[in-house]
């Protein structure tokens, strides 16, 4: 049995499974707001804002803040790296699973 380990090409921030979450919903569309991602990933607000922090930090994610009426609303979309770094970090995922197939 091969051991297979996470190929250093994957992008560490985008493998973590709740951000992967995030990103690969926020790729299939233009914006997403709190209340879907929260409800699309099961993730906790806290634990799904925690995770927004981090890859705006990154600049993967643009959150925007408003509100509509007297209640806060949320915002994410992906920037233009965050969309780059989730194409490139499907086809390294693309190519390990290839080569794990080969093997």
């Amino acid at each position: 049995m091969v051991d297979y380990q996470v190929p250093s090409s994957f992008d560490r921030l985008i493998h973590q499974p709740s951000r992967l979450a995030i990103i690969a919903i926020l790729a299939g569309c233009e914006s997403a707001d709190f209340a879907y991602l929260l409800n699309e990933t099961g993730l906790t607000k806290g634990t799904l804002s925690k995770h927004l922090s981090r890859l705006e930090e990154a600049g993967y994610v643009q959150v925007k803040k408003s509100f509509r009426g007297k209640y806060p609303h949320t915002d994410a979309r992906l920037t233009r790296d965050g969309r780059k770094a989730f194409q490139e970090y499907r086809k390294s995922a693309i190519q390990f699973l290839e080569d794990v197939e080969q093997s």
